[in-house]
């Protein structure tokens, strides 16, 4: 086949590259850094699955997760307890931002509403407000004609 070149790198190089990476890291670390003291927590749990996004005030993703991103599959999803492995991962994430008090949205009609609620309480977040946004149709479109066998 042949002989495979193998580059040297130089000192002065590997300094320049080093610098260039603690630099970025430090910038990856200020950006993730940011305190916040309030934030909203969008909770939509449906038949299959329970997904939790975190913002700040302004509406920008602090945070998310979902059930099948933890490894849940299946029915699995959509269980309580899903939902609450779900919150306890998103609060490791939160521990940094400083994070205490939240607006809570919730939408949709899966098992999943009151555990994660609960378990945002039992990690110590201060819950000041619970929504439900879940979609409700107003006389919404005409329904099937009934079927005649």
């Amino acid at each position: 086949m042949g002989k495979k070149k193998v580059s040297q790198q130089t000192p002065e190089e590997a300094l320049k590259e080093k610098e260039a990476l603690e630099s970025k890291m430090a910038k990856a670390a200020k950006s993730s850094s940011k305190r916040l003291d309030k934030g909203n927590v969008y909770i939509s749990a449906s038949y299959n699955n329970t997904l939790i996004t975190v913002t700040d005030e302004r509406g920008n993703t602090v945070a998310w997760a979902s059930a099948g991103s933890l490894g849940f599959s299946g029915p699995k999803k959509a269980t309580p307890f899903a939902a609450s492995k779900v919150v306890s991962a998103i609060a490791e994430k939160l521990k940094k931002t400083g994070l205490s008090n939240l607006d809570v949205f919730i939408s949709g009609v899966g098992s999943g509403r009151d555990s994660a609620i609960r378990s945002f309480a039992n990690q110590g977040f201060n819950i000041s407000s619970i929504k439900d946004v879940t979609p409700i149709p107003h006389n919404g479109p005409r329904p099937k004609k009934v079927r005649r066998v």
